[in-house]
């Protein structure tokens, strides 16, 4: 039901496809985050209307709200949220270091306090990957604990639970119609990540995850890691690399041999006023965008580039209307989408080396 398949090289980066019961995703990907089962600003018919594959939700919060049993009385996530491709889902497990006032961290799992409501929650590997079933994703997390990236104390003690925590995931699984990826943790430490790289790897699981980076670290750390982490896991699995989406991450990700990409920038941007290009973004607030009759990007084939101008989106943003968001949504997500297919492409045609020169530096 899962099997992935290398198509082309070069250098590290690599050109493949995953087959998966929603559909195969070719790889190189950059997947949109629809955190709570619904990319912000965006429906469904315009997600696959940009070109979108995959859609990343949140264990995290979907178990907090609606809650799980309920989305899977109603049809499982794909029927819930009306998207029929591949969808992934997080194990929670950085929500929970992220977002939550935590009680009491031990080698069974976390206890820790709802964000919204303050009321005392429990996860452990078992229990997510049982809400991650009642979701229904085609690709699931193993549950994980994320450390602070330079504290090595702490990312010892974080590599040995969450070891313990992906073998206790996988004796946990019972649906043969997902793949469990298991997450690789380390922080910056050479020898931490490479320790957990090889007991991940000997999971052997469909596919595996690079978590814990892009959280404070700096960028030669980041890439350094990966490049670590990547000369020990196989080949022929995907690797996913958790939470990182710049177009420039990106490139420098594919060229170290990473295959999937989400991050929740693209509609964040977007939320926040402003348009994501490929080498510099642009806040529509500002007033020399008041009678600027040029699209975002002029070089950009999206919906909002090819019938909307800067000026009329910045109008919208300033009249609080709904609509800049969505505009600005569907661009920023096109731009990911695009931009990593056309990596995908260059892979294919044995030119990607051209794209790495021209995004050498941020």
């Amino acid at each position: 039901m899962f099997e992935f398949n290398i198509q082309a090289t070069e250098g590290g980066s690599r050109a493949g496809s995953l087959i998966t019961p929603h559909g195969i995703l070719n790889t190189p990907l950059f997947a949109p985050v629809g955190t709570q089962a619904t990319v912000k600003a965006l429906t469904p018919s315009q997600l696959t209307e940009i070109g979108a594959s995959l859609v990343l939700a949140n264990t995290y919060h979907l178990f907090l709200k609606p809650g799980d049993p309920l989305i899977a009385q109603l049809g499982g996530l794909h029927r819930f949220m009306a998207w029929e491709n591949p969808i992934l889902t997080d194990s929670g497990g950085f929500q929970v270091f992220s977002l939550s006032k935590i009680n009491q961290i031990d080698e069974d799992g976390v206890t820790f306090k709802s964000h919204i409501d303050g009321s005392v929650k429990r996860l452990t590997p078992e229990i997510s990957i049982a809400v991650q079933e009642n979701l229904g994703a085609d690709i699931i997390m193993a549950f994980d604990e994320c450390a602070p990236p330079h504290d090595r104390d702490y990312n010892l003690r974080a590599i040995q639970r969450t070891h313990a925590w992906a073998e206790r995931c996988l004796v946990a699984k019972t649906r043969s119609d997902q793949a469990l990826f298991g997450i690789v943790q380390g922080g910056i430490f050479d020898d931490l990540r490479s320790q957990s790289a090889r007991f991940i790897s000997s999971l052997n699981l469909p596919g595996h995850a690079i978590g814990g980076l892009s959280v404070g670290e700096s960028k030669e750390d980041m890439f350094h890691s990966i490049e670590v982490v990547n000369s020990i896991l196989p080949e022929n699995k995907p690797r996913y690399l958790m939470g990182v989406g710049t177009p420039y991450d990106i490139v420098q990700g594919v060229a170290r041999g990473i295959d999937i990409f989400d991050c929740v920038l693209p509609t964040r941007l977007a939320r926040h006023t402003t348009a994501l290009r490929l080498k510099d973004r642009l806040n529509l607030v500002n007033a020399s965008f008041a009678d600027d009759p040029r699209p975002i990007d002029e070089e950009c084939d999206c919906y909002t580039c090819q019938h909307f101008s800067r000026a009329y989106i910045r109008h919208l943003i300033l009249a609080k209307e709904m609509l800049a968001a969505t505009l600005l949504s569907i661009h920023n997500v096109y731009t990911l989408i695009h931009f990593t297919q056309r990596i995908r492409q260059s892979i294919l045609e044995h030119t990607f080396q051209s794209i790495l020169e021209e995004f050498s530096t941020l």
